[in-house]
């Protein structure tokens, strides 16, 4: 999906599976910053700090902003 675009693309890493761990996949804490600038952009939500470190993979990170979406 879209999260999981963005993770690879920014991240720089090649076939993430949505459940694998984005860090193991080899994320940079850097990247992640990066990553929660672009989700917020481009799904226009914000996502707090503590519950963006919390999703530890791409699923984790779509559900997030599905939820967030949901309440607006």
């Amino acid at each position: 999906g879209v999260v999981a675009e963005s993770v690879e693309g920014i991240g720089k890493v090649k076939g993430l599976a949505p459940q694998q761990v984005c860090y193991d996949a080899g994320m940079s804490s850097i990247a992640s910053l990066t990553l929660l600038i672009e989700l917020e952009s481009r799904f226009e939500v914000s996502l707090p700090d503590e519950k963006f470190m919390e999703c530890r993979t791409a699923q984790q990170l779509a559900e997030l902003i599905s939820s967030l979406q949901a309440t607006v």
